[in-house]
């Protein structure tokens, strides 16, 4: 089947104008278009109009007005060259009813959840007594063995660069490349031996070996600076997805164990869910 963006992106191309003569009090019901008795109205247009992305979305209003219009002449044509749909089909439009009809429903109680006073709560739920927390602005340097690390740190220690000794040796490739600067970092970022070296740090010093999973590390925490919460902005993403989430799961649930709900097919052999000659029967 067809896609209405494909069909228009067909269209888009064309520049004839396009300039209905309706009356003042055009409605959702004016009807811009007959086929075969048929009636194409201004509503089915703007309904196809919204859910377009915004590559269509841009397109001037005539070029668009017409894609549209043209699109759901040929689909009115076609459907009505379709004859008696079978099984599958009928089946099909049953589930894309479904579908869309179960969207608009947790929707509305989506868009009733994900209010400012929620977002303002769940904000002061999560970061009101958060506790504070330090950033570390660090580089390492990555070997194979303990002797290597020692053999680093002494160099250091006796005046020899650490960015260039991690550019030579560390097996860190990507932060090696960079001198071993690792950038700015919170806790839970790094493995847990790592982390715990770069807390007991002292800045400016080169720590002593630290061994991980992936090798034994001399770092140098270059400076600190406390974590600060971030704002309502930041996060109001974060929280209304987290929102939006459980409140679809608790619907569900409410609305299901609401429900009188039997499942005589949960005996079936699952294997025939693969049968897709059962719909041709």
């Amino acid at each position: 089947m067809m896609k209405t963006a494909t069909i228009i992106a067909g269209l888009a191309i064309s520049t004839a104008l396009v300039a209905p003569a309706f009356a003042e009090e055009t409605t959702a019901a004016t009807v811009v278009a007959t086929v075969n008795g048929t009636d194409i109205t201004l509503g089915h247009m703007i309904a196809i109009a919204e859910t377009l992305p915004a590559q269509y979305q841009s397109l001037p209003d005539d070029v668009l007005f017409k894609g549209i219009l043209d699109q759901l002449v040929q689909q009115t044509a076609l459907e009505q060259s379709a004859g008696e749909l079978s099984k599958r089909d009928l089946l099909a439009l049953e589930n894309n009813r479904r579908g869309y009809v179960s969207g608009v429903a947790l929707q509305a109680v989506v868009d009733a959840a994900v209010t400012d006073e929620a977002l303002k709560a769940a904000y002061d739920a999560k970061y009101a007594n958060l506790e504070p927390q330090t950033e570390y602005n660090a580089a390492h340097i990555l070997v194979e063995t303990e002797e290597q690390a020692k053999e680093l740190k002494a160099k250091i220690e006796a005046g020899e660069d650490f960015a260039t000794l991690a550019k030579e040796n560390s097996k860190d490739t990507g932060s090696g490349a960079a001198g071993g600067d690792l950038g700015w970092f919170g806790l839970g970022m790094m493995v847990k031996p790592f982390e715990e070296a770069v807390v007991a740090a002292e800045v400016g010093k080169v720590s002593e070996p630290v061994q991980s999973q992936f090798g034994w590390h001399i770092i140098l925490v270059k400076e600190t600076r406390p974590k600060a919460a971030p704002t309502l902005d930041e996060v109001r993403d974060q929280l209304a997805a987290e929102i939006e989430k459980a409140t679809v799961e608790a619907h569900l649930k409410a609305i299901t164990e609401g429900a009188k709900v039997e499942r005589p097919g949960e005996g079936l052999d699952p294997k025939l869910l693969r049968d897709a000659t059962l719909l041709d029967k």
